[in-house]
């Protein structure tokens, strides 16, 4: 019986290496996102699809500790020796380019364990620990982006117009093009316009489960880099592209729901906030302090987390408020999805997995401890009364806001804290006493796929 079990995988591997091939595919790609939010791969010609399944294949630990400048961040656990392996699923898939099929990895180690380090297994675990508590969770991405020139600088020199007719018509054919791949990809787009900033654009994803949504951020990020390339342009992903200028976020929407039904709705609570609705965006709030260096650790991410920037640089959340760490979106007519709670201050420079991890595994800390709902700040917090406590968004603050951390260690792990920790130093060492043009230029491409 086990020899008519291994028949008949082989059997549907090789019916999946010839569909693929009937689709042009050549050649395989399995990444993961390393910690300091750099997404890395490896290829294999399609014929190899199986050992990229069932054995993975190999990287060096380092891979993990890998820097936004291609330095090493070693550790006293991450040295020369040893190996990884990068394991993908065929089921997951997509095409992104002509010839080529990609599929997020896990890193696993040589006997097929996840790997400590690995930001994707964390964040499956976590979302499991979410369903064994009874709930259903949803989350959304939303990606903002700059375009640039082939050179890496603007893509425009033309006045710009905010959410402008002409900026997006006069971008009609990249636009289209990106669309037409996302759907061949698979990618669930809910919106897409030019946004704010100069040549800057954003993408809204449809909800899904956290690994789901936090693999589209991989895959949008591939998707619109390839497009752009095909149209003589290039994306920057850094939070702050160009000194002065707008940055870009990487928001994330999280919505929850038990037996009793949505937690962000349907309650006593401000907005029809539940109880345990309150205490998760409560539990949000409270390590917010610890987590700044996860969701906006790099060089660069202060330039932006910055008051009036809307960003989210105040510990707080208020209904629609932009200023606000949480914004928190009401269940209306307007509202599709129903009621949920958008994280506003983290950046591209976040690993998307590590992101989500510790922000729904704050909102679950935040039920377990039954935390109270802090007061609405309804506007800018600037001007409130009760001003909200300052943030530790400076990269030095941060990273020592998270290494003194038992609660980031706690939900993150100690090895990832320590590994994060490691990257975000080196570029604090390389870049922290260098101008802000200067730190913007170096790492412009950083975290472009």
């Amino acid at each position: 019986m086990p020899q008519q079990d291994d028949r008949s995988a082989d059997s549907a591997e090789a019916r999946r290496v010839q569909e693929l091939r009937a689709q042009g595919v050549a050649l395989i790609a399995g990444s993961v996102t390393d910690l300091a939010g750099v997404t890395r791969a490896k290829y294999v010609p399609v014929h190899r699809l199986g050992a990229f399944e069932r054995s993975g294949m190999g990287v060096s630990p380092s891979w993990s500790v890998f820097c936004v400048d291609s330095g090493i961040a070693f550790t006293p656990e991450i040295g020369v020796a040893g190996d990884l392996r990068i394991r993908i699923g065929a089921e997951r898939l997509r095409l992104i380019e002509d010839g080529i099929a990609w599929a997020p990895g896990d890193l696993h180690d040589q006997h097929g364990r996840p790997a400590p380090l690995c930001p994707r297994s964390l964040l499956a675990g976590i979302e499991q620990q979410a369903v064994e508590r009874g709930l259903q969770i949803r989350l959304g991405g939303e990606l903002e982006c700059t375009m640039l020139s082939p050179d890496s600088g603007p893509a425009s020199n033309d006045p710009w117009s905010p959410y402008g007719i002409r900026t997006s018509l006069d971008r009609s054919a990249f636009l289209v093009d990106l669309m037409t791949a996302a759907e061949k990809a698979g990618l669930a787009v809910e919106q897409l316009h030019t946004e704010y900033g100069h040549d800057q654009l954003e993408m809204s994803l449809a909800p899904a489960s956290a690994v789901e949504t936090a693999d589209a951020v991989i895959l949008a990020r591939i998707v619109i880099g390839r497009a752009a390339a095909r149209h003589g342009m290039k994306i920057s992903f850094s939070p702050v592209p160009f000194a002065g200028a707008a940055g870009n976020g990487a928001h994330v929407h999280l919505s929850l729901a038990d037996a009793g039904g949505p937690l962000f709705s349907g309650g006593d609570g401000p907005y029809g906030i539940r109880p345990r609705g309150g205490a998760a965006i409560a539990g949000v709030l409270d390590t917010l302090p610890d987590l700044i260096g996860v969701y906006a650790g790099s060089a660069l991410s202060a330039q932006r987390l910055k008051p009036g920037n809307w960003a989210g640089a105040a510990a707080c959340w208020g209904l629609e408020n932009r200023e606000a760490a949480v914004r928190f979106i009401a269940a209306t007519p307007g509202n599709p999805h129903g009621a949920n709670a958008e994280l506003k201050l983290v950046d591209p420079s976040a690993n998307p997995y590590l992101a989500a991890a510790a922000f729904l595994g704050s909102a679950l800390r935040g039920i377990d401890r039954q935390l109270t709902l802090p007061p609405e700040i309804p506007e800018d917090p600037r001007r409130s009364e009760a001003t909200p406590p300052p943030l530790p968004t400076d990269q030095r603050s941060a990273i020592e806001a998270l290494e003194r951390s038992t609660t980031a260690a706690e939900l993150l792990t100690p090895p990832i804290i320590e590994g994060l920790a490691a990257v975000r130093r080196h570029e604090l060492t390389t870049y922290g006493d260098r101008p802000p043009a200067e730190t913007t230029q170096a790492l412009r491409l950083a975290w472009s796929c």
